[in-house]
């Protein structure tokens, strides 16, 4: 790839990963204020629910700032410790929020099967200002869930996820205030065990989504890739075929084969028009070949030596025993 490639891709990964940070401090900033919203009812009213809820706020607040500081991480260029760069410290993280999810679906669940039976005093004011909070999560979601698909990123997938996530509680712990407050509180818990399912359902598509890239899944079926490369011109067999995720990257590993008699600058040209072709058609930006000239097993028509010997020795061995017959007759 030439260096004005390569140049082309780090500004875009570059303009990428500060796009990202921004939509996380955006995100960040909003979550202080629905966690400073929430915790005022909560103290206000004594909902052990709200406040428990404000609780989880600021659990978002700590998860926007780690994010933050991933992206920022990720977005480092290669080293010596890290020779492919850093963007699986953002798969880590995409793990982390997801395993924060199934937590939340749990102690949602928990609460749900061994809370209290115990009415909360209703607040007009409260439930306002917790609608109000709503919505502003319902909008964060849909913004930041538009912006992880324009740009690619999977940390800002797994965040707006998150933030779906908080959507469900809030939703539970309104209705848990107001039935609690109508005196029905067992239709809370079965609307808090609803929610804590699909909040592990939420939790399931992340981890199937960053699991093959953690465990170094194929990016490219090899197979398909291996007919491909075999059909351009100059390439006389594909030994290797490998590739694996490096964050939302592909990254790819060939051995071809190719005439011994070609130069070097020939085998080379080869190699060049082969990652262009992966880079053009599948969208790989790490790719890397190693070229060996094709292997033909030479006919040997020298006798084996060490048959040979073992003939000999029978030989021998024969001409003795006749030797000793005739000596005794």
């Amino acid at each position: 790839m030439s260096d004005n490639g390569d140049n082309f891709i780090l500004t875009r990964k570059s303009q990428k990963d500060k796009n990202v940070r921004r939509v996380i401090l955006v995100e960040g900033s909003i979550n202080s204020v629905v966690l400073a919203a929430k915790l005022a009812v909560g103290l206000s009213t004594g909902s052990l629910a709200i406040i428990g809820d404000a609780i989880h706020s600021l659990t978002d607040v700590i998860n926007n700032a780690i994010a933050w500081m991933v992206v920022k991480l990720s977005s480092s260029p290669a080293d010596r410790e890290h020779p492919y760069g850093h963007r699986k410290f953002e798969s880590l993280a995409v793990f982390f929020l997801a395993s924060l999810l199934v937590v939340l679906a749990f102690e949602l669940a928990v609460h749900a099967i061994t809370k209290n039976d115990e009415a909360i005093d209703n607040s007009a004011w409260g439930l306002g200002i917790m609608f109000a909070v709503l919505l502003v999560n319902i909008s964060l979601a849909v913004w930041e869930r538009r912006w992880a698909r324009k740009l690619n990123s999977d940390i800002l997938l797994a965040d707006a996820s998150h933030t779906f996530a908080d959507i469900l509680t809030t939703v539970v712990v309104i209705i848990g205030w107001q039935l609690s407050a109508m005196g029905y509180p067992l239709l809370d818990r079965l609307c808090a065990l609803g929610v804590s399912c699909l909040i592990l359902y939420l939790s399931y598509d992340l981890f199937r989504r960053i699991l093959p890239i953690l465990v170094d899944e194929y990016a490219l079926d090899p197979e398909s890739l291996s007919k491909a490369v075999n059909n351009i011109q100059g390439v006389a067999k594909v030994n290797r075929v490998r590739s694996r995720w490096i964050g939302n990257e592909k990254s790819v590993d060939l051995v071809i084969a190719v005439e011994p008699q070609l130069s070097i600058v020939e085998a080379h040209d080869i190699a060049n028009n082969v990652e262009s072709y992966i880079e053009k058609q599948y969208g790989a930006t790490d790719i890397s070949i190693h070229i060996e000239p094709v292997h033909v097993e030479p006919v040997n028509t020298e006798p084996n030596p060490l048959k040979q010997s073992k003939t000999s020795r029978r030989s021998q061995e024969l001409n003795q025993a006749r030797g000793y017959f005739w000596s005794i007759v």
